[in-house]
């Protein structure tokens, strides 16, 4: 029988943890970020490339997979891991986000949601039972349950009857899983940013016993404040001896502070998607490639920076294939950004470990604070 799946919490400083997560494929030192895989790969990056720069584990797309090449295909080639080649930890989402901001012609009943493709118009229904079978097929170390994510703005019945819906949801989602040794399920809070609902929503999941806990149903444009508002109860009201994982955040700061709130695992396509249209993240900021201020420049982005385009390029040559729409422009601009985000979380556990988290945040939001070097 395959080890389980557990979780080491190794040190606190104030709401902040660190720790590890055991997996048969690996480690996953916490707090971790999770680069995002959605079609079986992280836009323009290797998957040696993806772990030189810190990752532990990576995000697949249930909906985009299931889609193409299908679910049964990368079964039947030996599973997502060896698929895309990264032996790895997987975390696969449930789908249900996807569902609601990318198909078309949703409906939406008690028993799941049928949709429209929207690569070719063809029809498909998820349920949580079929994502459990999706998921269970692609092979992913860390299963979500199927959730239904209510489009915001709503009401706040309709949040309720959106979240409570979901509660079912998981508990089907959970039967359906069954006993897997060595993958885990994690169940996901829902509730908007209404307090009440977020505990009810806490209460049912842990009555129903998951490995993790997600919050859920934030980063989807109630703004930071908002979203801080949440993650000042929600996480406390998770059980403090499993993970709990943020869904689709975010920016540096953002991260930093669900961190500080005690989330323990996040995961986002910014540093890819920036990277690829020419923004990228340091230690003082956003640096747009794009103006012209780079064009003469013969400074790394970041001189503090272990990465290939730090290392090895200037910030002229990086404006020139960016403005020439070179392929590499991406790839570099991809890896200096991931790169950038595992180094917070590094340094996130190496400062909470050592009791100093409140001095570190102090630091890294001062660097950013400062912007770019001067011009040349």
């Amino acid at each position: 029988m395959s080890p389980k799946v557990t979780f080491d919490l190794q040190a606190s400083d104030g709401k902040a943890r660190t720790g590890v997560i055991s997996t048969p494929r690996g480690e996953i030192r916490t707090p971790a970020f999770m680069p995002v895989g959605t079609a079986a790969t992280v836009k323009a990056m290797m998957p040696e490339s993806v772990r030189a720069t810190g990752a532990d584990i990576l995000l697949g797309n249930t909906y985009h997979l299931m889609l193409r090449p299908t679910a049964e295909r990368i079964d039947r080639l030996g599973g997502l891991h060896k698929f895309m080649n990264w032996e790895r930890p997987i975390l696969t989402d449930s789908g249900g986000f996807q569902v609601m901001s990318l198909a078309g012609l949703r409906k939406l009943t008690e028993h799941g949601v049928t949709f429209k493709s929207h690569v070719d118009g063809s029809k498909h229904e998820i349920t949580p039972e079929r994502s459990m079978e999706i998921q269970r097929l692609l092979g992913s170390d860390i299963v979500m349950c199927f959730d239904e994510c209510p489009a915001l703005p709503a009401t706040d019945a309709q949040v309720a009857e959106s979240m409570r819906m979901s509660m079912r949801w998981a508990a089907r989602s959970r039967d359906a899983f069954g006993d897997r040794p060595g993958h885990a399920l994690f169940g996901i809070q829902q509730g908007g940013v209404t307090q009440e609902l977020r505990a009810e929503s806490a209460e049912k999941l842990r009555e129903i016993g998951f490995d993790g806990y997600a919050v859920g149903g934030l980063a989807v444009g109630e703004g930071q404040e908002a979203m801080f508002g949440v993650l000042d109860y929600a996480p406390d009201m998770l059980p403090e001896d499993k993970p709990r994982y943020l869904m689709g955040v975010g920016k540096p700061d953002d991260i930093v502070g669900a961190v500080a709130r005690g989330i323990d695992m996040m995961d986002c396509v910014l540093p890819s998607r920036s990277g690829r249209t020419g923004q990228v993240y340091t230690r003082q900021g956003v640096v747009n490639i794009k103006n012209a201020r780079h064009i003469d420049d013969p400074r790394p982005l970041d001189e503090n920076c272990s990465c290939p385009a730090c290392r090895n390029y200037s910030r002229a040559y990086l404006s020139h294939v960016f403005r020439s729409n070179e392929m590499i422009s991406g790839m570099l601009l991809t890896w200096h950004n991931l790169q950038y985000f595992q180094d917070i979380m590094a340094g996130m556990r190496e400062a909470i470990a050592a009791g100093v988290f409140s001095t570190w945040q102090s630091d890294f939001h001062a660097g950013r604070a400062q912007g770019d070097i001067e011009p040349l």
